[in-house]
């Protein structure tokens, strides 16, 4: 009898911590916040979490609820087992254009990106005014003395006309603003005036668009953010336009060398003016809407792995659709933008591409006539295979930048 209660003790407690590490598990990698149409279910994973609102309604089976109603509701784990407690919000459906049009950016930065500090040579000894002063590669200057800057020219000058004299710099650190005195010195090469600071005030690129609202006549494209090629810091975005953009050439990927899109602006003229440029991707409004069907977009727990059709633009025509498939899926809250690993299995493109290449960045994932997400980056090692983002990520964004943009025109 003993040996049987020692026994059972022994299973009891093995079940129990299973039980705990499974709920543990199933915490960590489920959401606290999902967004369902009316009508629709939330359950996933081949239905092993489902979900049930406290006031009883069954969400894993569809309910009939108004859009923007919210719940309380208790996921389940294989329908006996509880999770945690989630918000549940009733969305309107959302009808978008996917686009994969290639696209390009012009962009002007709010203040000036510090992309690199630098040694003056003086006449008594060699001096690096910035770092003296603890400017750091990434940081954004803002003010000088006071006074506004957003372009290169505006801080030479300033430096320039300072003949010596100690200049206050406003400048923003990981989202931390402070003050540095910064003492120009006289170079001994030209007898100017410097700061021993490189700084950047724009950039361009070319990336791909991803959808396009026709209610909003808004845009959303890359899936990522743009940041500076040297500090790897997302770009303060001041003001910038997108405009046409030709493919002209690919460079094939390879293992170890990610391989673009070789393209060229087709014309000076705006097609859309950029709004946003934030880690999800730039968002803007269009001039005028792009020709293309709209589709539904996909709550993330709607997602399956398997296959998925990409749309993008490889050459100097339209759009085309490539196969690929979804080979996991990370539902965890503060994963931002690579919610998706993707696999091309498309020939036509792996043998003009070598996978997924610089450029296609936005190109949206189609799933059962659904808009599930974007292509957002390339795996160095492995062209083949890369991140998607959630398209539900890009709405959110862009309806709050929509939103964002009609309380400043009222």
């Amino acid at each position: 009898m003993k040996k049987f209660l020692k026994g059972f003790t022994a299973f009891a407690a093995v079940l129990a911590l299973l039980y705990t590490v499974s709920v543990g598990m199933a915490d960590y990698f489920t959401p606290d916040s999902y967004k369902i149409t009316a009508g629709s279910s939330l359950q996933w994973g081949s239905d092993a979490i489902t979900a049930v609102a406290e006031n009883g309604a069954d969400i894993s089976t569809g309910i009939d609820a108004s859009p923007n109603k919210s719940y309380k509701a208790k996921l389940m784990l294989y329908h006996v087992i509880p999770i945690k407690t989630v918000n549940v919000d009733v969305v309107k459906e959302t009808l978008l254009v996917p686009c994969g049009t290639p696209f390009g950016i012009k962009m002007f930065t709010n203040g000036v990106v510090v992309v690199g500090v630098a040694d003056i040579k003086t006449s008594s000894g060699t001096i690096n005014p910035a770092a003296v002063a603890g400017l750091k590669v990434g940081d954004i200057i803002t003010e000088v003395d006071g006074k506004k800057v957003n372009t290169n020219a505006e801080i030479i000058d300033m430096v320039t006309d300072s003949e010596g004299r100690s200049l206050t710099f406003t400048v923003s650190r990981d989202g931390q603003v402070f003050t540095a005195a910064v003492q120009p010195v006289k170079s001994e090469i030209d007898s100017q005036y410097k700061a021993g600071v490189w700084v950047r005030d724009s950039t361009a690129g070319i990336g791909t668009l991803t959808f396009y609202n026709p209610v909003t006549k808004s845009f959303a494209g890359l899936g990522h953010g743009v940041c500076d090629t040297d500090t790897n810091e997302l770009m303060p975005l001041l003001n910038g336009d997108i405009v046409p953009v030709t493919i002209s050439g690919i460079t094939k990927g390879e293992k170890g060398s990610p391989g673009e899109l070789r393209g060229y602006f087709s014309t000076d003229t705006a097609m859309g003016t950029l709004e946003a440029n934030v880690p999800a991707g730039v968002y803007g409004t269009l001039n005028n809407a792009p020709k293309g069907e709209a589709m539904e977009v996909a709550m993330k727990q709607d997602i399956k792995a398997g296959p998925v059709k990409i749309l993008s633009t490889i050459d100097g025509g339209r759009p085309q659709y490539f196969t690929a498939e979804i080979e996991k899926i990370d539902y965890r809250e503060n994963v931002q933008s690579k919610n998706m690993v993707l696999h091309i299995t498309d020939e036509k493109l792996l043998n003009a591409t070598g996978g997924i290449v610089q450029g296609m960045s936005g190109s949206p994932i189609i799933q059962n006539d659904k808009i599930i997400g974007a292509v957002t980056h390339v795996f160095v090692n492995d062209p083949t295979r890369g991140y998607g983002i959630f398209a539900e990520n890009m709405l959110s964004v862009s309806q709050s930048v929509s939103s964002n943009d009609k309380e400043k025109a009222s």
